[in-house]
């Protein structure tokens, strides 16, 4: 990566932090809980995290019934080939995102405690020394939060070289900011902001719908 395009990243790593300090301080983000303090760790693909998602979506449609509109695997591990950190990234549609009663406490009495709520977006994850990373983010079925992320992940799917460009990001980024977990994910957040706006051109030519849930 060029001494400019690092730069660029690092002003968006740190304008990012400063953000999510900013949010947390003025409570539009609650966390709970104490950060895991684990560094970013990047492995090669593995066969194991599809299976890995389809048992976890397989429990939490059973402990949510009806209240899972759909059930998504999201994030790297979702992408096949796609260098990624082990964790299984769940996004768990719901009718109101808000009514934290109808799903917070199945999902909870699973193991995964709320980390951090926000306006149309919860979050909850494996607690700090448990085995395998999960994090399931809750969102509202047909919301933007929803369809931007299985948009990302179909377009890197469907065009290998931006995810060969998303995968040396990433590599360059855990060099950087290894123990660092927000920062890591703030500088990701300028290519992926582009990536889903050149998507939307692709969704458009090609009449793209967020299929049944994978």
């Amino acid at each position: 990566m060029s001494d400019l395009a690092a730069g660029v990243e690092e002003d968006a790593a740190t304008a990012g932090v400063r953000r999510f300090m900013e949010a947390v301080a003025a409570g539009e983000i609650e966390l709970f809980g104490e950060p895991t303090g684990q560094p970013v760790a990047l492995m090669p693909p593995q066969s194991e995290w599809s299976s890995a998602f389809d048992s976890l979506r397989e429990r939490l449609a059973a402990a949510l019934g009806a209240h899972a509109v759909r059930i998504d695997h999201i994030g790297s591990t979702a992408v096949p080939g796609l260098l990624a950190k082990p964790t299984i990234d769940v996004q768990v549609s719901v009718p109101d995102a808000d009514d934290e009663a109808a799903y917070r406490p199945a999902i909870e009495a699973l193991g995964y405690p709320m980390r951090s709520r926000e306006p149309g977006h919860r979050y909850f994850r494996t607690p700090k020394g448990a085995g395998r990373r999960v994090h399931i983010h809750v969102c509202a079925a047909g919301s933007a939060w929803e369809r931007d992320h299985l948009l990302f992940r179909d377009y890197l799917r469907t065009h290998s070289d931006v995810a060969r460009n998303y995968e040396a990001l990433k590599r360059d980024l855990a060099g950087r900011y290894r123990d660092d977990r927000v920062a890591y994910t703030e500088a990701k957040t300028p290519f992926i902001r582009a990536t889903v706006a050149a998507a939307e051109d692709w969704a458009l030519h090609t009449a793209w719908q967020p299929q049944e849930a994978t």
